[in-house]
Formats: structure tokens, C-alpha cells, sequence
């Protein structure tokens, strides 16, 4: 099976994204259109260049923040749920978590509720559309501090939203350790919300452990360098705390993977880890869903069983009822 069989075969598939930035789906079109829009001018080959030229992950977050940068109003979210609901559909997507983070918006003198408003009306928009089940995480951002970040989770409380489901922790982890972060995570537990947090994509094991020990993470975006550590892997597959794959990604930043075939994604599964397949950031890392599970075919060599299970892994790591869980598991072994 060559790379465009595999691809319509499981686009039929029914499919979890849970680890995916709503800024980073946008596609070329729009930010060029934002662009314009910013400055008034049309963005020069030498900009659009430079804004995806990057080596490492914090040169890569300063490209995000950029493209954030080129939002000037609550009402440009529209061109990103456009982009995202476009993404879902071509990407065979049934249900999506995805991350938003307001700081820098929030910076520029964005109005959170009216953010929230354009979220909803899309989010509804693309259910009553293509069916498809978005679900939102605020990203409450270790870039800046914790002050910043309770910020950020007591607008989530001030403005409920259906749509909006808890809190993670992204941005740069160098900067931020996760257990600085414990007084957001202990309130957010303790008023219901669920909780995600980056970790083990750019700092070792011991960032991981932490967001486990003082954050009481539900599941673990990245968690790559949890291969350096025999004990960290033999308690992942003891407790299957979920683990948020991003290859290309993790490849791309190049921190602790040079090539996909060397992703420790494989040592995970097979020593009973609980991992899913996820794309981070598509427009950056020139990727989308299909083609990560194509790298986990090709490269990596999952069977068409064993991508089967990844699959049902998503629904399963999910913040859905138990119920939709077994429904969309039940679509997925039928589609198969």
C-alpha cells in the first residue's frame, strides 16, 4: 500500500485529535491574509520564509507567537476555525481537542469573552455542519510565569464555556518548570476542569515526573524523553497515563529525535505505554493527521492493526463520556 491508498483508506477511518494548536491549522492562505490585513501589504517570499524558518523549539515558538501577532481582532478567530473545520474534514477527524492560548491576545487588548463568543459559534458551526465534536483546552502558558497563568485560568472561570473543557501547560519548558505551575493545577482539579500539560519534549524525565507529582496531569503532551528512563516507562504502562504524540513535531524541534524512524514512539507501544497519534502544530511542521500515521506505518512499522489501536488509543484518552467513547470505537472497527 503506497502513501495516497493508505491515506483515502484512513481517511474513511474515524479519528481523535487531541494534541493540536487551533493558530497552527491555519493554512499559507491565511496568513497571508492576515498579513495583509496587519500591515497592509502584501507578506514578501523572504517574510513567509523566515516566519517558518526555525531550529530548535524555542525559535519555533517565537514563529508561533508571530503568527498570533497577526490576528488584530477577536472577529479574525473566524479565518482559524475556518481553517481548523477545513483541517478536520480533509484529516477524517470525528472529535478534537485542541489548545488555545489568550496571553499574547490578551496582551494586544483582545476582549476574552468576545474570544469566546467566535469560539462557540464556529465550535456549534462545524458540529451542525460535518459532525465533528470540538472540544477546547486553555493554555494557560508557562512563558509567562505563574501570575500570568492564574491569569488565564480565572478568566476560564469567569466566562464558562461549554466548549471549553481545562487547562494545559505549553509554551517554552525550559523556562517553566511544571511544578511551579502546582497552585493553577490544584484549583482547576478542585473546581472539575480536566488537565493536560506539555511535558518531556524538551527537557529529560524529570519534567514529566513533575507534571505527574505536582500538576496530577490526565495526560502527557509529548512525553518523549520518558524513553530515558526505565522507571518513568515502567509507570506509564502501569497506570496508562496517556501519552500526546506529535512526530513530526518532535522530529522537527530535533531536541531528542533527528528522524522519525528513530522515534521512541514504537519502544512506547510496544512496552505497553499508553500512546496516541497527534500532529502539534500542522502548518508549522508541514504535516496533518494522515500523514503521522502514515510515518507509523512506514517508518515505524505499525500494522494496519496496530494503527487501528493507536486510533481507538485516542477516543480512549479523550475527555468524552465512556459511552461516545464506545460509540466512536464501535464506527471505528465497523470503518475498518
Amino acid at each position: 500500500m503506497d502513501k495516497q491508498e493508505f491515506e483515502n483508506y484512513l481517511k474513511k477511518i474515524p479519528k481523535a485529535e487531541i494534541h493540536v494548536h487551533i493558530e497552527a491549522v491555519i493554512t499559507l492562505d491565511t496568513v497571508k491574509k492576515l498579513y495583509k490585513n496587519r500591515f497592509e501589504k502584501e507578506m514578501s517570499q523572504e517574510e513567509q520564509d523566515s516566519l517558518f524558518s526555525y531550529e530548535d523549539l524555542n525559535g519555533f515558538i517565537q514563529s508561533f507567537l508571530k503568527v498570533q501577532d497577526l490576528l488584530v481582532c477577536e472577529d479574525d478567530f473566524n479565518f482559524v476555525f475556518d481553517d481548523l473545520s477545513n483541517y478536520l474534514v480533509n484529516n477524517g477527524v470525528s472529535y478534537c481537542e485542541a489548545f488555545f492560548a489568550p496571553t499574547a491576545f490578551l496582551k494586544k487588548g483582545f476582549d476574552y469573552s468576545k474570544m469566546i463568543q467566535v469560539f462557540s459559534k464556529k465550535i456549534e458551526q462545524i458540529k451542525a455542519e460535518h459532525n465533528i465534536t470540538v472540544k477546547l483546552l486553555l493554555d494557560v502558558s508557562r512563558t509567562f510565569g505563574l501570575e500570568n497563568a492564574m491569569n488565564n485560568y480565572n478568566l476560564l472561570k469567569e466566562y464558562p464555556c461549554s466548549h471549553v473543557i481545562g487547562i494545559g501547560l505549553g509554551g517554552a519548558e525550559q523556562k517553566g518548570p511544571a511544578k511551579d505551575f502546582a497552585p493553577v493545577y490544584e484549583q482547576a482539579i478542585k473546581d472539575g476542569f480536566k488537565v493536560v500539560a506539555h511535558a518531556g519534549e524538551d527537557v529529560g524525565p524529570e519534567s514529566i515526573w513533575d507534571s505527574i507529582n505536582y500538576l496530577h496531569t490526565q495526560r502527557v503532551g509529548h512525553g518523549i524523553t520518558a524513553i530515558q528512563d526505565e522507571k518513568l516507562i515502567d509507570e506509564l504502562a502501569k497506570s496508562k497515563l496517556p501519552l500526546e504524540i506529535c512526530i513530526t513535531s518532535n522530529t522537527f524541534t530535533k531536541k531528542i529525535v533527528q528522524k522519525a524512524s528513530e522515534h521512541p514512539i514504537r519502544a512506547f507501544f510496544d512496552k505497553g505505554v499508553f500512546v496516541t497519534v497527534n500532529t502539534d502544530d500542522p502548518v508549522f511542521f508541514k504535516t496533518d493527521l494522515l500523514n503521522e500515521y502514515w510515518i507509523c506505518h512506514n517508518e515505524l512499522g505499525f500494522s494496519l492493526d496496530e494503527i487501528k489501536q493507536l486510533i481507538i488509543n485516542s477516543f480512549n484518552a479523550s475527555f468524552i463520556s465512556d459511552a461516545e467513547k464506545q460509540d466512536f470505537i464501535k464506527q471505528v472497527n465497523e470503518a475498518y
